[in-house]
């Protein structure tokens, strides 16, 4: 013990002088992880915490009966999919191995943003949710949470993460489907998520008429006495549940190494934390910073456009946060992802244009020069022809490209090829063991009957 607390002192100390030496507040080590860092989101509740994975892997969520929340967020592929960008409704398989679907029931679109994960998603700080933060606090909204909802989303969530459940239902490329295919999705492409016959009642209600499910939300809610009680927002504060509780990782090396345990991390890894945290190296601090290695902030760092887009500028652009705020000043800023497992959650950046952890890395050195010379022969996508044809449609525009590297943050870094190695040794330290197997997580089988498979 003794050992590890003067390594710590010595590491602070040299974390805490810049080259001008004065402390930077946001380049030091962070305290370690404790209880008081988690909502209670009802995972302390194991029926609630069950019935949200169900929930979880349940195709009866979906408007054709065909994809689950899991199907892009499994636990056999880090809480995410594995793929650059997701294969959303009508598409077959997990993971890497999914397609693109056949005949009418294919996919129309590519899902524009990568799948996040969903580790530590139940910690307070989290408060902003997804790639662009269209899920963030406001007063002056219900639950106190701005959502695309707007004043229509219901009251009774939990936090930000149960709001955040209640939209990859609605999307039709996600599970809704296309209109006309059934009346979930006909809801959603007319923008009824929660009026009468809206997204949300079509889906309790399809829930009121499986008793293996009202048994269980009977039991778990004081609200709900009869079927008829069960509401969209149940099923969401159990998903919460269930991710909050199952999803909590903060027993890594790094973790262990900063509640002082002894041998936590190898020689290689602590070089690599000094790396890291150190303003005159890697500076990854500036932005990764905190408990949890994000400052919850919105970077504009470069990143290639993949995919369809969100319809932006000439239609294949994504403008990020701009989407939210309508403030030019934010365009192709994303949010500044959590780095805790990132070993397990590739592809990276908001199209998941990097296949690996080295070269996420090596794009933050050299962010402009890293856009440029893309190699889009590391995207991890399932091949069809009309789809691949949109996949660079922005990376082969020479204005849209010059426009995101215009808009790029991040000052050019230099280090060596050991500190890259070691950097990543460093990066690897933030992977919970108990992340490395979520077999457990999969429920053995569902109420609605319907196979857990995709």
């Amino acid at each position: 013990m003794a050992r590890i607390i003067a390594l710590l002192a010595i590491v602070f100390a040299s974390l805490a002088t810049s080259a001008a030496g004065a402390a930077s507040p946001r380049n030091v080590l962070p305290q370690p992880a404790t209880n008081a860092d988690f909502h209670d989101l009802g995972q302390s509740d194991a029926a609630k915490v069950a019935l949200g994975a169900q929930l979880f892997y349940d195709k009866v969520l979906s408007g054709n009966f065909n994809i689950s929340c899991a199907t892009c967020h499994h636990s056999f592929t880090g809480t995410g999919d594995g793929l650059a960008l997701p294969i959303g409704e009508g598409g077959r398989g997990l993971g890497v191995a999914r397609d693109t679907g056949i005949g009418a029931d294919a996919v129309h679109e590519r899902v524009p943003r990568n799948a996040p994960h969903v580790f530590n998603l139940g910690a307070s700080e989290f408060e902003i949710l997804f790639h662009d933060g269209r899920v963030q606090p406001n007063p002056d909204f219900p639950n106190g949470i701005e959502s695309p909802a707007g004043h229509d989303l219901p009251d009774g969530l939990d936090n930000v993460l149960a709001v955040q459940a209640m939209f990859p239902v609605t999307s039709g490329t996600e599970m809704a489907g296309q209109p006309g295919e059934n009346p979930v999705a006909d809801a959603a492409a007319a923008g009824n998520l929660a009026g009468p016959g809206g997204v949300w009642e079509q889906l309790a209600e399809r829930l009121q008429g499986l008793p293996g499910y009202v048994d269980q939300f009977v039991a778990v809610f004081p609200d709900v006495v009869t079927a008829g009680d069960i509401r969209f927002t149940h099923a969401a504060n159990a998903i919460a549940a269930f991710e909050a509780a199952n999803w909590r990782s903060d027993n890594s090396p790094f973790d262990r190494f900063l509640r002082g345990e002894r041998g936590a991390m190898s020689r290689a890894q602590v070089k690599g934390m000094r790396v890291f945290y150190s303003r005159r190296k890697g500076n990854c601090a500036s932005c990764h910073s905190g408990t949890f290695q994000t400052d919850h902030s919105f970077r504009a760092v470069a990143m290639p456009q993949i995919g369809p887009g969100k319809g932006d500028g000439v239609g294949y652009e994504d403008f990020g946060r701009e989407r939210v705020t309508g403030d030019v000043r934010d365009r192709y800023r994303f949010r500044v992802p959590t780095l805790r497992n990132v070993a397990l959650t590739a592809p990276y950046g908001h199209g998941g244009a990097y296949d690996t952890l080295e070269a996420v890395v090596r794009h933050h050195l050299d962010p402009v020069a890293s856009l440029k010379d893309y190699d889009p022969a590391q995207l991890r996508l399932p091949g069809r022809p009309d789809l691949d044809a949109g996949d660079l449609a922005a990376m082969n525009d020479a204005a849209v490209v010059e426009a995101i590297a215009s808009a790029n943050e991040l000052a050019e870094m230099h280090l060596s090829e050991r500190e890259i190695g070691y950097l990543i040794d460093f990066l690897h330290a933030l992977t919970d063991p108990a992340m490395l197997d979520l077999r457990g997580d999969v429920p053995r089988s569902l109420p609605s009957g319907l196979p857990l498979g995709d």
